[in-house]
């Protein structure tokens, strides 16, 4: 009898859920992000690709593979400290006695230096569909929420909604139709909360299967390892 209201009492209460607050900082920010990589990244090997004929390239390409380890060490910090996915090493333990060559031999025959790399290039297409989805849906939330303080602000164009579907527009020319717009303003928070929640696990789930030593393979993905 009580499983009803602990559905509805768990809907809401992602609202006062600060890990949601931090999955929606880490999502905004995916889009920049993912453009500022795929930016670095093409210009940076296309220009060592380049060059390489004449030498120039080589350190251009030895800089962009330094550059993308590092951007992808920061992702990972992201990983952990703002989705607080448990993101393993993406390095085996070295000895302090290796040389440089040993090091450099290290680096290049780590699977991950490969996988995050192209985990840094489809942060551009991840980080444009998540910026899709959040933008619209946080700026319907909030059109709702603020109905009461714009429906009637412009005399020539009443606010309206349509649903699609050959379904007529519901114009909103009153405070009630405008109090009713709240009340679903209020139901769309919680459900943006979730669903970008999910999208969260989703980006978290993609971070530790790309920027960590992996030895458990896919069964990562759901924690396992």
């Amino acid at each position: 009898m009580n499983n009803p209201n602990q559905a509805v009492g768990q809907f809401f209460r992602v609202m006062g859920n600060g890990q949601a607050y931090l999955n929606l900082i880490y999502l905004g920010a995916a889009f920049p992000l993912g453009v500022f990589y795929f930016v670095f990244l093409v210009s940076g090997i296309s220009t060592g690709i380049s060059l390489a004929i004449i030498w120039v390239g080589i350190p251009i390409l030895l800089l962009a593979g330094i550059g993308w380890w590092l951007l992808a060490r920061f992702e990972r910090f992201m990983a952990i400290n703002l989705l607080k996915e448990d993101v393993p090493e993406m390095t085996r333990p070295t000895s302090s006695s290796d040389d440089l060559w040993m090091r450099y031999k290290g680096y290049f025959t780590n699977p991950v230096t490969w996988k995050s790399l192209l985990y840094l290039l489809m942060k551009f297409p991840l980080g444009i569909a998540t910026f899709v989805i959040l933008i619209t849906l946080v700026s319907l939330t909030l059109a709702f929420l603020s109905m009461p303080f714009t429906y009637n602000s412009v005399a020539y164009f009443p606010a309206g909604i349509s649903f699609g579907l050959g379904l007529p527009v519901w114009q909103i020319d009153s405070l009630s139709d405008a109090l009713l717009c709240v009340v679903i303003g209020l139901l769309l928070w919680p459900a943006t909360l979730h669903i970008t929640n999910g999208l969260a696990w989703v980006h978290a789930k993609f971070a530790r299967m790309m920027l960590s030593i992996n030895p458990m393979g896919m069964l990562s993905l759901f924690g396992q390892a």
